[in-house]
This record gives structure tokens, sequence and C-alpha cells, in this order.
């Protein structure tokens, strides 16, 4: 089997895209998708088992990518990273700033230590990305940007940090998608919401109970997968997106929406199976996380 895309063959010839965070989750996710379209994929991050694992991947699916084991937090390695692929493949059509990570603690416990690496992580590695791929790249010949962050509207109790730092990410988009208009750049953010992916193995056992029930608080009653992530991030990467920067997707479910007074109504089994909100599984190589896994065989549908 290969990655089944709802875009068309090719999209991408070409074009080479750095996906940074791309040894896992979304990031692994959106590689093979951007992949089987014809693009190169660059894979970034500071694992190089899990890099190497994914364009071992992609590579059996008959697609292209390569690998570079970077701390996006680094100055002098972003630079040199991005210098590398430009040595290696040419050009950079479009970055996937897909990189993060966090820890759950009430913001009483964090300490500065804690707080600036979350924030380093999650917005100094992505504008480090952005700048070094404008500067070098983009500024003279054009790209696209998709900045991830989170469903952090109105509030992110327990990762105050993480939510601090995707608002920042979300007026950093904003303000790139002006500043660099003029050389032809777009840049876009995607927000997940509740979405099953391998980043939900990283938190303590104690949260598994928590993890399961929140989709009771989505209104389309269930999480996101990867694959509804990598399409939205490939429609903002496309031709068709060609008169959209500075914006924000949310791809969550109408989780944010939800208010106190209004009954939360689920969709039964049958709505669940109309072509307007079934789950999209285009990626063939999903994984369901380890919490839901030894569940009912439903996973995390």
């Amino acid at each position: 089997m290969t990655y089944q895309s709802i875009f068309a063959p090719g999209l991408f010839d070409g074009q080479a895209i750095i996906v940074t965070g791309g040894g896992s989750g979304i990031g692994r996710c959106t590689a093979h998708e951007l992949a089987r379209l014809g693009a190169h994929v660059v894979l970034v991050g500071r694992k190089a088992d899990k890099l190497q694992a994914v364009q071992g991947e992609i590579e059996a699916d008959g697609d292209r990518a390569s690998w570079h084991a970077c701390d996006i937090r680094a100055e002098d390695a972003v630079a040199q990273m991005v210098q590398q692929v430009l040595a290696a493949r040419g050009r950079i059509d479009a970055l996937v700033n897909n990189a993060g990570g966090q820890f759950m603690a009430p913001l009483e416990s964090i300490s500065a230590k804690g707080w600036e690496a979350v924030v380093h992580t999650n917005l100094t590695g992505g504008f480090l990305l952005a700048r070094e791929c404008y500067r070098r790249w983009m500024g003279a010949h054009g790209g696209s940007i998709v900045n991830i962050v989170a469903d952090m509207w109105g509030s992110m109790p327990g990762m105050g940090h993480s939510g601090a730092a995707r608002a920042g990410m979300v007026s950093l988009t904003e303000t790139a998608a002006v500043e660099w208009a003029h050389s032809g750049v777009r840049v876009n953010a995607v927000a997940p919401g509740y979405i099953a992916s391998s980043g939900m193995d990283n938190y303590p056992p104690e949260a598994a109970a928590t993890l399961r029930a929140m989709p009771r608080t989505v209104p389309l009653g269930r999480f996101g997968n990867e694959a509804e992530v990598s399409a939205a991030i490939v429609f903002l990467l496309s031709p068709a997106a060609s008169f959209i920067s500075g914006s924000t997707l949310r791809v969550d479910g109408a989780r944010p929406q939800v208010r106190m007074g209004w009954p939360m109504q689920p969709p039964d089994d049958a709505a669940r199976e109309r072509a307007a909100v079934k789950p999209f599984g285009g990626f063939h190589r999903a994984q369901v996380p380890r919490v839901f896994a030894a569940q009912d065989g439903k996973g995390a549908q």
C-alpha cells in the first residue's frame, strides 16, 4: 500500500520541502504525504534513528527523502542545516514547522528553565527555521511556510508554557505573512485539536484516563487523526491556497466552540459514517497511540 492522498499525484514534483519533527506523529505522516505527491522531503529532528526510520519507510514506498539531525533551538545549527539542504537539493520550496514539545504542569510549578525549554522549542526554533529559509532561499525565489501550533484558543490549563509559545507562533505567522509577501512567500499555520498521534505516548501514565475522555468534549465526538492534519498542511502548501496567507486553519472538530449551557450532542453511529465527518484515514502506516491500543478495537475513532 501507499499513502492515499486526496490531492493530485505529482502536485509537488521537483520541490524540496523541509519537515521538522519528521521522525514521528504528524510530521512523519505529513512527510509521507508530501513525498507521495512528488516532493523530496527533508526530515529534520534531534533523533537520527527516528529520522532514518522514516526515510526508510518513504523510500520503501518508492518515494524520496533525506534527513538532517538538528536542534532547532540552536541558531548556528539551524543555519548550518539549511545551508546543507541547499547544497544537497539546490532549493527549499516549502517549510513545515512541525517540531515541538511540552510537558504537563500547572503554572506555579514551572521553572524558568522549563518555561524557556518549551518556548524555545515551540516558538524560537520555528522562527529560526523560517528566518533562515527566507534569508537563504525564499526571499529571492518565493515559497510557502506552514507553522504547526495547537488548540490553545482561550487558554491551555496545565500547559501554559506551550499555550503562550503557540499563541506567539500565530502572531509570528501573521507578521511574517505581511513582511515576506513582497518576495512571494506565503506563511500560514495549522492548529490541530485532539489528534490521536504518537505524541500522546509521551504523556505520563496518570494522564491516560484524561486522554481517553477527551473526545467527549468534541462536538464531532472523536479524536482527529494525523492524515486529517496533514491534508490541511498540504492544502496550504498547494497552489489552491495561493491567496491564503497569515491565516490559521483549525483542525479540531469545533472543540473550542463548546459553551456551557449548550448540551453536547455527539454524532450517533449513523452520523459518524456520513461523508462530511467520517474520519479520513489516508495514512497507510498510521499507528494507534499505545494509550488507546488496548481498548475495544476501535482505537481513537
